[in-house]
């Protein structure tokens, strides 16, 4: 095992441990406000400080872990379960209406990054943490299409997929039972880069008030209100930094990992 995917891993298993321990215990009550200890440095009783609120920093943390892996992972899913789909539909019907149809609707959305897309959906909808998992989502679906069909061209010209054709399967069956399984590490290693990125992505959402809102914690939101202290108790927005690096530096490297362990070409010339 390489050093980079036994980091990564063990960062992604360190936030995810923080996210779900948030579901039933935190060092202190993320919604109760002690303006008396705001903006303490880290101590025994708080071990990574407090915030202007006087709120515990470390709960915080672990209650935005909670938010930013949620809106990652439920963003991710709308991606592959309609981008997979797509793809394959693209990659079976290549030259087709459809084909071009689901191409050319990629390059639509891939014309809007997440932010402006969210930046459409809050005009509409209002800003909400709902709303900043459509808009990445949204964003995720052509990725997902573009990987599943490039992967199911290249397998549709193999002659193990001629033979299914011959022997008078169909096309939507031979992607479902031949295709989809074949392209499965493609989609593991490119979910695991895009929960990164989702990540990301929540934290720029919440940063600039278009992702979770308040009370709900948030790593994006915790930075957006300590820039102005950052003088006068850097703490505040450097441990959520760090979580949102630390993080997607972990989800990184394991996508990396992966990606060597699950292609073939990579193990020959290991």
């Amino acid at each position: 095992m390489r050093v980079s995917f036994a980091l990564g891993l063990a960062l992604t298993l360190a936030a995810l441990a923080a996210a779900l321990l948030s579901l039933v215990w935190t060092p202190y009550d993320t919604a109760t406000l002690a303006i008396a200890e705001k903006l303490r440095p880290p101590s025994d009783a708080h071990w990574l400080g407090t915030d202007h609120f006087g709120r515990d920093i470390a709960s915080l943390l672990m209650a935005g872990a909670k938010t930013s892996i949620a809106v990652a992972l439920v963003a991710v899913g709308i991606g592959i379960g309609a981008g997979v789909p797509l793809g394959l539909l693209a990659a079976a019907t290549r030259g087709s209406l459809a084909d071009e149809v689901v191409m050319r609707g990629n390059d639509l959305v891939f014309a809007f990054p997440s932010l402006v897309i969210a930046i459409l959906i809050t005009a509409v909808f209002g800003p909400s943490a709902t709303n900043a998992i459509i808009a990445i989502g949204i964003f995720n679906i052509p990725v997902f299409a573009r990987v599943t069909r490039g992967g199911a061209l290249s397998l549709w010209t193999l002659d193990f997929i001629r033979a299914a054709e011959v022997a008078g399967k169909g096309r939507v069956r031979i992607s479902i039972e031949h295709i989809l399984p074949n392209v499965l590490n493609l989609l593991i290693v490119q979910g695991t880069i895009q929960f990164s990125l989702g990540i990301l992505a929540e934290a720029g959402l919440s940063y600039v008030g278009l992702g979770a809102q308040p009370p709900t914690p948030s790593w994006g939101r915790m930075l957006a209100e300590a820039q102005t202290m950052v003088t006068l108790a850097p703490h505040v927005a450097i441990f959520p930094g760090l979580a949102i690096v630390l993080t997607v530096l972990g989800l990184n490297l394991l996508g990396d990992g992966l990606r060597d362990h699950l292609d073939p070409r990579s193990r020959r010339a290991a």
